[in-house]
């Protein structure tokens, strides 16, 4: 079984592959496919191994619901850098989760074989794993790479198998852990880079016209969705937070995904209609929150798109861990009961600890952050 890398080798890995292609630039493919908050997570380690190392050209594998964290308009995906894709320079697409579906067979190996064509046409020398996941190391080995770098204890053990190089990670919140990967490429220690978002703009227009339709308050955004429903806080809660904000001179913007209709007229319902339910894309979404004054959510894809583009984040936990997933690199408060227990399980049963969690102690954190920011 292979051994993880010294900190000596994993330099001496970096410095042979670069050596290797004095005649090329180096070529990077990051697989990190899912989900929203995860690569967001792993933004940081490339804009902070592309600060270092500028000349790598670096393509990411990402499934197709989150190709705009990467790349505004997928017809921009293989063309250069811009500012509707500022950080990579080729993004690869495929809808993962219907290769691990497989309702439909035929299509699912057109789209899997379509895929790694293009992938392994790039001829990249090295593939970086933030997943650590068995699809993830299996995309990896897919992709043509001489050298699979990966995380010696990753999420799914049988994942190491495919790597060639194993990097032992940083203990501590996911951020650390893939800054640790990308570290073994740069052959020294990266610290962290704030994240680089798509902007395009016709989206960026829509923003303003929004900020202008609410008289240019200061705006709040609420998420009252999850992945699964013990991460959920009431809706009814959400309201009451949103009634208050609007009362501290804010205007209250709820965000919600696919499903979720529901769930954002309850908000808005129990708000007495203050709270505006707002359907946009991943692009709309993110030139919003970057016009947002506060974040009010749970351990969710949006909660962490806010904590990436500095907005104060109010950060409602249950039962996962904020030392692990919490906002990250900015102001921000954590509200977690200790009845809470840690369980990743996606379990649909709520959290007692979270649902025990008012909306008088979160308006109290958005008031404490909300000074901190005038002060």
């Amino acid at each position: 079984m292979k051994q993880p890398l010294s900190h000596e080798e994993l330099q001496s890995l970096a410095l042979e592959e670069r050596a290797a292609t004095d005649s090329e630039p180096l070529r990077v493919l990051v697989v990190r496919l899912s989900a929203m908050g995860d690569v967001i997570h792993g933004i940081p380690a490339i804009a902070a191994l592309r600060r270092e190392r500028p000349n790598l050209q670096i393509g990411w594998l990402v499934e197709q619901r989150w190709m705009e964290l990467l790349c505004a308009h997928p017809p921009d995906r293989l063309q250069p850098r811009s500012e509707l894709k500022p950080l990579i320079d080729w993004v690869h697409v495929s809808d993962f989760r219907e290769w691990r579906k497989g309702r439909n067979v035929s299509a699912t190996w057109q789209d899997m074989r379509a895929c790694m064509h293009e992938v392994r046409a790039m001829r990249y020398h090295i593939a970086l794993d933030l997943q650590g996941a068995i699809r993830s190391a299996m995309a990896a080995r897919l992709s043509g790479a001489k050298s699979r770098v990966g995380a010696a204890e990753p999420r799914e053990a049988p994942a190491r198998r495919f790597y060639t190089t194993l990097v032992p990670v940083r203990d501590g919140h996911v951020v650390e852990h893939a800054l640790s990967l990308s570290s073994a490429l740069a052959g020294e220690d990266l610290t962290y880079e704030p994240p680089v978002f798509p902007r395009e703009p016709a989206t960026e227009a829509w923003a303003d016209r929004f900020c202008s339709s609410i008289g240019f308050r200061p705006l709040a955004m609420v998420n009252p969705g999850a992945g699964w429903a013990a991460k959920c806080w009431p809706a009814e809660s959400y309201g009451a937070v949103a009634r208050g904000l609007e009362e501290r001179g804010m205007a209250v913007a709820v965000n919600y995904g696919p499903e979720e209709e529901g769930l954002a007229q309850s908000v808005r319902e129990t708000s007495g209609g203050v709270a505006h339910p707002v359907d946009c894309s991943l692009t709309q979404l993110i030139a919003l929150t970057r016009r947002a004054s506060l974040f009010v959510g749970g351990d969710t894809g949006p909660m962490h798109l806010a904590a990436a583009l500095g907005v104060p984040v109010v950060a409602l936990f249950g039962p996962t861990r904020p030392e692990r997933n919490g906002p990250y690199a900015t102001h921000s408060a954590v509200l977690r009961h200790p009845e809470s227990v840690d369980n990743s399980s996606h379990v649909d049963r709520p959290d007692v600890g979270l649902q025990s969690i008012t909306p008088q102690q979160v308006l109290a954190a958005a008031d404490t952050l909300l000074k901190e920011q005038n002060d």
